[in-house]
């Protein structure tokens, strides 16, 4: 009931009791009234915020009567004819008709609105709908935007969020090369998303669909079946996955790097070629599955080859048939040079690096088809191998074409141009930067514009205007193996252990709980000691490829 509705009818529900009293003392009409109406409206002030029980309406009229009895009749009433007033019983004796007076003016107002209430009750003001807030995708951009509204949430934001993802758990996914070199557990890489959040809410499913022009999302949740969800507002931040350009073979042959499941087939084909090494009679086989070819030459490409190598020299001596042969390492990148994000100084240290281990090289040179036993280069070279690991190339997540076709242009605001409502963010759009070009796919980028579209979306909700998203980066960093590394931090270049140690410890930091942080660095500790771990991992949940 609003103020004034509830003033209304303290007014009207004093009236019978005044115009009682009125007879029986005959007070001047005029101040009587203006009397009347004061109590009342305390009377409506008092009762009106939520219903009252028949008593308590007595109980609270009466209260009021006794205290009006005290301030005008004891009070007020003999301060205005010049007297003093007093309180003593005998004085409050010589007005007990008042008394009685009051108390029944007060009772009879407060079942008076007790039955107002009841005959008349308030309409309950209108529920506004509030704002349904759909984030889409479970990685660091979309996490980041989750926990920010999360946050946001907390501290009033009069909103709805729901997290959909088809995975329950946020993957640390720069530490994915550890758990295909078995320097890290597989566990160990990933949080639970709903530890995260507090106030939003998660969906487990894969969105299907979009309806951008009604605003549903259409999310395949198992056994629920194919689930509606409207929203106000919606953000995509569904990553990126590999692209292997339509090459005959790559799509079924090459191993990729985007989850803990690739991740750990990866690693049980790698030991799996060595098992079978050991038991192969025949050289030209032998060397097959000794050879291991990384596609790519980028951050990705380079640590993994990195890890790999001593993946599998640090574990040679568990295998007594393979001693005197040399496993052979190949890096496949159509670049001129290795890691192009670095500078060109850095780039040749981590080649010369790598080089001298005895890993091969083919610069300018991109793979054009596999096989089971074989890799072709679009030069012609034939490079028989069993194993061919692709970070050679990434595509926007399919869902993004049914918004539009990639790559999803944004606006610096993360804003999709011409779709009310829609956002996108990370590895799944191009978001412009300060000069001219797009922030880069990096973890670091997706959780500051994770943040930053959290803010914006608020900012929207609130009537404000979103501000375009700006960051620089604050370096990089990648891993050499032989506990060395590369990179550049606030434009000065790092390399050697310093690095490596500056490298380890800036994604301990970043880990998403303190919880993985010790477990991480109990796995790097044990790894200091102890050799890896050669037992074939179970925790792929589709069918390995083992050689």
């Amino acid at each position: 009931m609003t103020l004034l509705g509830r003033l209304f009818f303290g007014v009207i529900a004093a009236l019978p009791g005044g115009a009682l009293v009125a007879v029986v003392t005959k007070p001047p009409w005029l101040p009587w009234a203006a009397h009347t109406v004061v109590l009342g409206a305390v009377l409506g002030l008092l009762l009106g915020g939520r219903r009252q029980s028949n008593g308590s309406a007595f109980s609270v009229g009466l209260l009021i009567g006794l205290l009006d009895w005290v301030t005008w009749t004891l009070t007020l009433a003999p301060a205005l004819d010049g007297q003093k007033p007093s309180w003593t019983i005998a004085v409050a004796v010589s007005h007990f008709p008042e008394l009685v007076g009051a108390a029944l003016f007060g009772a009879i107002a407060g079942l008076s609105f007790h039955a107002l209430w009841a005959w008349f009750p308030p309409r309950p003001a209108p529920q506004r709908a509030k704002p349904h807030v759909v984030i889409v995708g479970g990685g660091f951009g979309g996490v980041g935007a989750a926990r920010e509204l999360d946050r946001r949430l907390g501290r009033g934001l009069d909103a709805h969020v729901t997290l959909i993802s088809d995975s329950n758990f946020l993957l640390f996914t720069p530490l994915l090369v550890g758990v295909a070199s078995s320097t890290v557990e597989a566990r160990h890489v990933s949080a639970p998303v709903r530890a995260g959040l507090g106030h939003a809410s998660f969906l487990h499913g894969r969105v299907a669909s979009i309806d951008t022009q009604n605003r549903n999302a259409y999310v395949s949740a198992g056994k629920e079946g194919m689930l509606r969800v409207p929203y106000d507002q919606l953000v995509l931040a569904v990553g990126a996955v590999p692209h292997f350009f339509d090459l005959p073979g790559v799509g079924e042959h090459a191993f990729a790097m985007k989850s803990v499941e690739d991740a750990t087939r990866l690693r049980n084909q790698v030991l799996g070629a060595l098992e079978r090494a050991d038991l192969e009679p025949d050289p030209a086989e032998q060397a097959r599955l000794l050879t291991f070819v990384v596609a790519g030459g980028g951050f990705a490409g380079t640590e993994l080859v990195a890890e790999l190598f001593d993946l599998v020299h640090d574990v040679l001596h568990f295998y007594p048939r393979l001693h005197g042969l040399r496993p052979r390492f190949v890096i496949v990148h159509a670049g001129e040079r290795l890691l192009p994000e670095l500078s060109p100084q850095l780039g040749l240290y981590a080649q010369r690096k790598l080089g001298g281990r005895g890993i091969e090289f083919r610069l300018g040179a991109r793979v054009s088809k596999a096989t089971a036993e074989d890799i072709t280069l679009d030069s012609g070279e034939t490079i028989p191998t069993r194993t061919l690991a692709w970070t050679a190339g990434n595509r926007p997540n399919p869902l993004v074409q049914q918004v539009m076709p990639p790559p999803l242009a944004v606006q610096p605001t993360m804003q999709v141009p011409g779709i009310p409502g829609l956002w996108a963010l990370g590895d799944c759009a191009r978001i412009p930067d300060l000069a001219g070009g797009f922030h880069p796919p990096t973890a670091q980028h997706a959780i500051r514009e994770g943040k930053a579209v959290a803010k914006n979306i608020a900012a929207v909700l609130r009537g404000r205007r979103p501000v375009p998203f700006r960051f620089g980066g604050l370096g990089v960093l990648v891993s050499l193996g032989h506990r060395t590394a590369a990179g550049e931090i606030g434009g000065r270049r790092v390399s050697g252990f310093l690095a490596w140690v500056l490298w380890r410890s800036v994604y301990l930091s970043k880990l998403p709980s303190v919880e993985k942080r010790l477990r991480v660095l109990a796995d790097w500790t044990l790894d200091l000691v102890f050799p890896r771990d050669i037992a074939f991992s179970t925790e792929s949940t589709k069918e390995d490829r083992h050689v």
